[in-house]
């Protein structure tokens, strides 16, 4: 009989960890790219939770660069504070977990 069972270290290995933090971070980079977009058209515009929320999934980095980038939500305190606080606080953690 084969099994084809799935270990939870092969599905958290470094690996899947690394290139999960690069796509969510181009999502997250994509995310304020889209919103400025529609925001200059006058479009339905990507909710300001929706924007935390993939900061808050580990793309920080992409989330911050792109509002730098286009210069989009700069002038909001709980976007300027907020996102570089969500990241830090992240990378603190994973830190943190990595050393013990």
């Amino acid at each position: 009989m084969i099994e084809n069972s799935i270990n939870i270290n092969q599905i958290l290995s470094i690996k899947n960890i690394i290139i999960y933090f690069i796509v969510i971070n181009i999502i997250g980079f994509f995310i304020m790219w889209l919103d400025k977009y529609k925001a200059k058209k006058g479009k339905w515009r990507i909710p300001e939770k929706t924007l935390f929320i993939i900061t808050a999934l580990g793309g920080g980095i992409g989330t911050t660069i792109g509002m730098y980038t286009f210069r989009h939500k700069t002038q909001k305190l709980n976007f300027i504070i907020g996102f570089p606080f969500i990241t830090i606080l992240e990378i603190v953690t994973i830190i943190y977990f990595f050393i013990q």
